[in-house]
C-alpha cells in the first residue's frame, strides 16, 4: 500500500477512528515515523479537542479562532475525513477504508462500534490482515471493562497520585497529578509500540490481530521501581515532593535565586559534589557513605546540603557541578525549555504548514534515526480537509456521489 511518504513505516496506512489523547498520541506516532493516517472525524464537530481552548491557532486571512493548542498537539501530519459513522452510509464507507488499510486505532467504550459493525470481529473476516487497536480506560476484560476512562482518573485509581506531591503534613501536601496527561501518553506510546510489534509479526508471516490497551494496565506497569518497592516490602511507597525512594541526595535544594535539582546517582558522585560545596567530611561520615546509608539518613543529609546550597545561585551550581560531574541542573518553565540552547540545537521546536493558520507551532518527535529519518510534512489538518481526496482515492467514490 505504498504512497508519497517516506520514514521507516512508509507503505502503512492507518485509520484512526479515536480522538482526544491517548489514541491520537499514537497515531501522530505512527505517522511521525512514516504511515499515512487517516483521521475519521464527525461532520461539524471532529475531535473534541479542536474545541479545548484556549488557547486557539487564528485563521490566517480572517484572524478568527481555529482549533484549539490541544489538538495540535497531537494530530500533525494527519488526513482528516468526516463521516457520520452513525449511518448505514456512513459505516458502509469506514469499512471500505478499513479494507484499504493496515491498521485501524480507536478508543471508543468498550463494545461500542460493535452496534456499527466495526468491531474488531466484524472486520477481520474482510480484512484478515488487519491490526485493530483498541484503547479503553480499563481494556477489554474485568469488571470495570465498561467505564469511561479518564487520565486524571487513571492516574489516581494506578497509584501515581499516591506517589507525586509534597509529603503529607508539610505545606501543599496531598496527591497531585502530573502536570501532562502521562497516563494518556503512555497507553498511546505502548499502543505504538505493540503496532509496529504486531505489524513486523504480520510480515513475517504472521496475521492480522486485535491490541487491547487498557490505560489502568499501562499506569499499573509504569509504576517501575515503586511498584517493585512495594512488591519486595509489603509496605506501600509514601509522597516524596521531589525526593527519590533509592537514591539520595536526589532532589531541589534551595539556591540564592530559586532551587536547583541535584540528582547523585552514586557513591562517587557524592564525595564530588561533597568536595565541590566545600564538606569533604560528609563524604566519609559513616551516615552518607552508601546510597541506601544516604537514603536512611536523608533527613539529616539535606539540610545539611540546603545550607550550603542557598548561598550560591542557580547558575552557579550548574557551572560547579558540571565542572565536577554531578548531574544537576535549573527547573525551567516552559519557555525557558524552548531557549535552552541544546534543545534549540536539537531542532525540538518546529513550524509546519497548515491550511488555515499557514504554519502551526510544533514539537519534533524525540526519536533519531541514522537511515530512516522522522518525516514531518504537514501540520495538523483542518476539519474535513482531506475527505474527497481520500475518499475518491481509496473507494472510488466523492462525498457528493455518497450524499
Amino acid at each position: 500500500m505504498a504512497y508519497d511518504r517516506t520514514g521507516p513505516l512508509a507503505g502503512i496506512r492507518v485509520l484512526d477512528l479515536s480522538r482526544i489523547l491517548a489514541g491520537p498520541w499514537a497515531t501522530q506516532a505512527l505517522s511521525d515515523l512514516g504511515a499515512e493516517v487517516i483521521k475519521i472525524e464527525k461532520p461539524g464537530h471532529g475531535d473534541d479537542t479542536r474545541a479545548m481552548g484556549p488557547p486557539f491557532i487564528r485563521h490566517q486571512a480572517t484572524g478568527q479562532l481555529a482549533d484549539a493548542a490541544y489538538f495540535l498537539s497531537c494530530n500533525r501530519g494527519k488526513k482528516s475525513v468526516t463521516i457520520d459513522i452513525s449511518t448505514e452510509e456512513g459505516q458502509r464507507t469506514v469499512r471500505e477504508l478499513a479494507a484499504q488499510c493496515d491498521v485501524l486505532v480507536e478508543n471508543f467504550k468498550t463494545g461500542a462500534l460493535a452496534r456499527y459493525g466495526l468491531d474488531y470481529e466484524s472486520l477481520k473476516a474482510e480484512v484478515p490482515g488487519l491490526i485493530y487497536c483498541s484503547i479503553t480506560g480499563f481494556g477489554q476484560t474485568g469488571p470495570y471493562r465498561e467505564r469511561a476512562g479518564y487520565d486524571f482518573l487513571i492516574q489516581g485509581m494506578g497509584g501515581l497520585m499516591s506517589v507525586t506531591g509534597e509529603r503529607d503534613g508539610r505545606p501543599g501536601g496531598g496527591p497531585q497529578k502530573v502536570g501532562v496527561a502521562l497516563t494518556d501518553i503512555m497507553a498511546g506510546m505502548y499502543a505504538a509500540l505493540a503496532i509496529v510489534s504486531a505489524l513486523h509479526h504480520r510480515n513475517q508471516g504472521g496475521s492480522g490481530q486485535y491490541i487491547d490497551i487498557g490505560m489502568l494496565d499501562v499506569q499499573v506497569a509504569v509504576l517501575a521501581n515503586q511498584a517493585m518497592n512495594y512488591l519486595v516490602t509489603g509496605a506501600a511507597p509514601e509522597r516524596m515532593g521531589n525526593g527519590h525512594p533509592n537514591i539520595a541526595p536526589y532532589q531541589t535544594f534551595p539556591a540564592s535565586d530559586g532551587h536547583v535539582i541535584i540528582a547523585v546517582g552514586n557513591d562517587a558522585q557524592f564525595r564530588r559534589m561533597a568536595v565541590a560545596m566545600g564538606l569533604p567530611e560528609l563524604a566519609d561520615d559513616t551516615r552518607f557513605t552508601t546510597v541506601a546509608l544516604r537514603v536512611e539518613n536523608v533527613a539529616a543529609l539535606a539540610p545539611l546540603i540546603e545550607a550550603v546550597t542557598k548561598t550560591r545561585t542557580i547558575d552557579e551550581w550548574v557551572r560547579e557541578m558540571e565542572a565536577t560531574g554531578v548531574p544537576c541542573g535549573p527547573i525551567n518553565t516552559i519557555d525557558r525549555v524552548f531557549n535552552d540552547p541544546q534543545v534549540k540545537s536539537r531542532g525540538l521546536l518546529m513550524s509546519l504548514p497548515h491550511r488555515s493558520a499557514g504554519s502551526a507551532p510544533s514539537v519534533a518527535c524525540p526519536i533519531r534515526f541514522s537511515s530512516t529519518p522522522v518525516d514531518y510534512h504537514r501540520g495538523p489538518p483542518d476539519l474535513g480537509e482531506h475527505t474527497q481526496e481520500v475518499l475518491q482515492r481509496l473507494t472510488g467514490h466523492t462525498p457528493t456521489q455518497r450524499a
